[in-house]
């Protein structure tokens, strides 16, 4: 603490309350000094200038680290995502940045000091996890916690008090550059994998961050920062609820605004959707952190003021609390622009979560955090990123059971531009395609293997012969007549193809890497076309960080796996598929699209989206639908049955199904829950996800799964903008995927109409009793 600053104050007792503490304190600050926590620092951001070359004028706004922090600063930003920086250096460096903070102010207060941690935390020599969009092909709710808490206890060892993670964006178009970052195209599965998340990371005493809220993965046109037209019922219906659940349920401490504008109305300057949803609906009581630069650009891109004292006043009276990543619009103009009780407000949030995080107590040290060596790719990290891995790759294809490969082939050939790309692993938020861009004399500071790589241990009395056959993007395609002569002379092809992550255009998939069409990038879909076609025997590999329209390709292969970046361990994941070593359990939680340019991106639709019978010439059918996946066993679902055939309007009916592993393989089934609502006020998706489960079953074993309904399940927003529960019919139907023809059973929901809140039933438990044979 500042030497000279009080310690027996009110605001250090630990046996008061967090929010007491932060009101004592709050009571002694000058109005400069509450400012300054309601502003951030990004100290070595002015490396950063090439970077962020789009944001130059909006970046050059900060000031150095020794003027930024003058009477305090409420966050330092990024001090392990900025440049390749030693783990145990890193750790003392942002210890002496925050002992200038304390000195810098009469109070002593540190800062919070925040990371982005998207795919592991995004720093030099941390593990590279799977991206979200892998995360959620597990179906695995556990695994993501156990990942969570991971993350979060090496960013507490580092002295991080804050993740800005996870990203609980609805996929609505495919061809948006950010699909790689979400949790897939529906609002539960969302909402159960964040919500786990969420709880692993805050099990370590970190601060998780919701992003982007909301609305921002619905732009129009797929365009990055474009604005977005929904409708009421869409935005509560399927852009809000996974919010709702990790903020009701998982109790997140902190929320991140959207860089959009709904109907015309930036969200950074929304407070129907920043205070009067968030806070006064949902109860939320964290802090509220602005995306970086959201703040100005409602001046610069948005223009909905003239000035920055302007912006900052729309976006705190909205109920914004930090701006990030440096302050640039919460200066001392706010005073003239609103009220003091605005001001207060927001300054006792930030204190508060101060002093839950232990910022505020006497013996608070910068010390306290990891001063020895600091492994951030240790063996557990590596463990439970390599089972996320070969959890999340999807089997599309497997025609006459052509994998797993028990017979090792005597030559392979290995094709595509992405097969010795170990980079082509990893999302555009890890820090090798994130920051090291920036620092190409850098290494990548983990161990990861290609596919090549990979393949060539995994089969290690196989001759293994590369053909990259082109590149990633552009359109030369003088590679490719190699790459089918050499087919032609292989026992076995495996064509390796899909995305490079990278940001702002910079890549294929990523931030600000939006698409026209849903192709493969470059030449690779007539690379894969000309070499499936030439091959004896064949498998194809989609690294990607979307689905592509790839059907047609998947039907030309023996075997085809879809794998959303895996990670640092995927490329072992993805071989021990091959071989037989892992067992494929993943499963879709996006469609892959049926034509390039087909709509809608979604699932989630009602009638009139999925079906023609003549009306349109379009066909949107999916090659595959959400929710597929293949193993190497067999599985059979019996017909659903139901404890009851009638419950009310708030009452619950248990949905049973009898699992079978009617293969000679050990496997993993996902049975997931499907509900259909015939009749209602407004029109309802066709079928929509409220619950699923994994069941691990031997061969000839079986296991009971049952399902716990409540009728809040079936609630959705009216016409008048109320949730309500009708009565009537309701369909449910337990099945291997979305587009399954498991047989449904009807319950009649009776009583009253049931208008609910964010207090309803939002998950579906789950129980399943293997059968001992």
């Amino acid at each position: 603490m500042n030497p000279d600053a009080p310690r027996d104050h009110a605001w250090t007792d630990v046996t008061l309350t967090p929010a007491q503490r932060a009101e004592a304190l709050l009571s002694q600050l000058t109005l400069r000094e509450k400012l300054q926590q309601l502003g951030s620092t990004w100290p070595g951001s002015e490396d950063l200038e090439e970077a962020v070359a789009p944001l130059q004028e909006t970046h050059q706004l900060a000031l150095p680290f020794a003027e930024a922090i003058v009477d305090g600063i409420g966050h330092i930003t990024r001090p392990f995502g900025t440049a390749p920086v030693d783990p145990s250096d890193g750790t003392r460096r942002l210890a002496h940045l925050q002992r200038e903070v304390v000195a810098a102010n009469r109070f002593g207060i540190p800062a919070i000091a925040h990371e982005e941690c998207l795919t592991g935390l995004t720093a030099w020599k941390a593990t590279v996890y799977p991206t979200p969009l892998a995360w959620a092909a597990t179906f695995d709710p556990e695994l993501v916690a156990e990942m969570g808490a991971a993350i979060g206890s090496d960013m507490a060892d580092l002295g991080v008090h804050q993740g800005l993670a996870p990203v609980l964006d609805v996929v609505r178009d495919y061809r948006w550059g950010r699909v790689e970052e979400t949790l897939g195209e529906d609002p539960h599965l969302v909402g159960e994998m964040a919500a786990a998340y969420v709880t692993g990371v805050q099990s370590a005493g970190i601060v998780a961050t919701l992003k982007h809220f909301v609305g921002y993965s619905a732009s129009r046109g797929a365009r990055n920062h474009a604005p977005v037209s929904v409708g009421p019922r869409e935005l509560r219906d399927v852009l809000l609820p996974p919010f709702e659940k990790a903020v009701v349920a998982a109790n997140v401490r902190s929320v991140m605004n959207s860089y959009t504008e709904l109907d015309g109305v930036p969200t950074a300057s929304d407070r129907e959707l920043l205070t009067g949803v968030l806070r006064d609906q949902w109860g939320f009581t964290g802090t509220v952190v602005s995306d970086y630069w959201a703040i100005p650009f409602l001046q610069s891109m948005h223009r909905v003021v003239g000035g920055l004292g302007d912006a900052g006043a729309l976006a705190l009276d909205a109920g914004i609390d930090v701006e990030l990543p440096h302050t640039a619009a919460y200066t001392e103009e706010l005073a003239e622009r609103v009220s003091l009780q605005t001001i207060d407000t927001a300054v006792l949030r930030v204190l508060t979560q101060k002093a839950e995080l232990g910022l505020l107590d006497a013996g608070w040290s910068p010390d306290r955090a990891s001063t020895g060596t600091v492994d951030l790719d240790s063996a557990r990290n590596r463990a439970i990123a390599g089972r996320l891995a070969e959890e999340s790759v999807v089997l599309l294809r497997n025609e006459e059971a052509r994998l797993p490969l028990v017979d090792g082939p005597r030559s392979i050939l290995v094709v595509g531009p992405t097969a010795d790309d170990p980079n082509a692993l990893f999302g555009c938020y890890s820090f090798p395609n994130h920051v090291l861009p920036n620092f190409p004399d850098a290494s990548m500071g983990v161990e990861a293997s290609s596919v090549l790589e990979a393949v060539r241990r995994e089969f290690p009395s196989a001759s293994i012969r590369f053909v990259p056959g082109g590149a990633v993007t552009g359109d030369d395609a003088t590679g490719i007549p190699a790459a089918v002569a050499a087919a032609r002379d292989a026992d076995l092809t495996i064509v390796v193809v899909g995305d490079r992550s990278g940001m702002f255009g910079h890549g294929t998939s990523g931030e600000g890497c939006d698409v026209l069409t849903l192709k493969l990038p470059g030449v690779q879909h007539r690379l894969a076309q000309e070499v499936l076609a030439a091959a004896s025997s064949s498998i194809l590999v989609v690294l990607s960080g979307r689905p592509y329209a790839i059907g047609e390709l998947a039907g030309a292969a023996d075997a085809a796996l879809q794998v959303f970046f895996p990670g640092q361990e995927g490329a072992a994941a993805v071989a021990g598929v091959l071989s037989g070593r892992v067992r494929p359990s993943g499963r879709l939680p996006v469609q892959i699209p049926g034509a390039a340019s087909a709509q809608p991106g979604t699932y989630l639709a009602p009638p009139l989206a999925l079906r023609s019978e003549g009306i349109s010439n379009i066909d949107p059918t999916p090659a595959f639908p959400f929710g597929f996946g293949l193993g190497y066993s067999r599985f059979e679902f019996a017909d659903a049955r139901v404890d009851a055939d009638t419950i009310t309007t708030d009452g619950v009916v248990v949905v049973s199904t009898t699992v079978t592993n009617a293969g000679e393989e050990r496997g993993t089934a996902v049975p997931q829950l499907y509900l259909h609502d015939p009749v209602a006020d407004v029109t309802r998706p066709v079928t929509q996800l409220i619950g699923f489960a994994r069941v691990d079953l031997d061969p000839g074993e079986s296991a009971d799964v049952s399902f716990e309904v409540h009728a809040d399940l079936a609630s959705y927003t009216d016409r008048s903008l109320r949730r309500r529960v009708d009565q009537g019919v309701i369909r449910l139907r337990i099945d291997h995927h979305a587009a399954g023809v498991q047989t449904p059973v009807s319950i009649e929901v009776i009583g009253p109409v049931r208008t609910v809140d964010h207090t309803r039933v939002m998950t579906v438990p789950a129980t399943v009793a293997i059968r001992v044979r």
